[in-house]
């Protein structure tokens, strides 16, 4: 498997979670050529920028801990744009959903990483 399908397989783990959480996706691989956000999403009014992470083995640090204050400049610019090509006016926060292992089970969802 290439990096790119193990990539969307990972996000599809992650949609179908959140799905079950009650979250009503709205976008997946929202794609500009400045930015790009995994999984945009609503639930209770807010609107959510998912990051999905994905770890085969966590020897070298879990997928959460890969989101360094460069991603998360990374991920504000882009929620910044979405907000601003949608007109979206309500709250919105960036959030991220870990998967790791080869069975791709979602291990962690931290729903808000201001």
């Amino acid at each position: 498997m290439t990096t790119f399908q193990i990539g969307r397989r990972a996000e599809a783990k992650a949609a179908e979670y959140l799905k079950q959480k009650g979250l009503e996706l709205l976008e997946q691989n929202w794609r500009t050529r400045y930015c790009e956000i995994d999984i945009v999403g609503r639930q209770n009014q807010t609107i959510y920028f998912i990051e999905v992470k994905y770890r085969s083995k966590d020897t070298q640090g879990t997928g959460v801990d890969y989101i360094t204050a460069k991603k998360l400049q990374q991920m504000t610019f882009a929620a910044e744009l979405w907000v601003a090509k949608t007109r979206w006016s309500g709250n919105y926060q960036l959030a991220a959903v870990e998967v790791s292992g080869p069975e791709f089970i979602v291990t962690d969802f931290l729903d808000d990483l201001s």
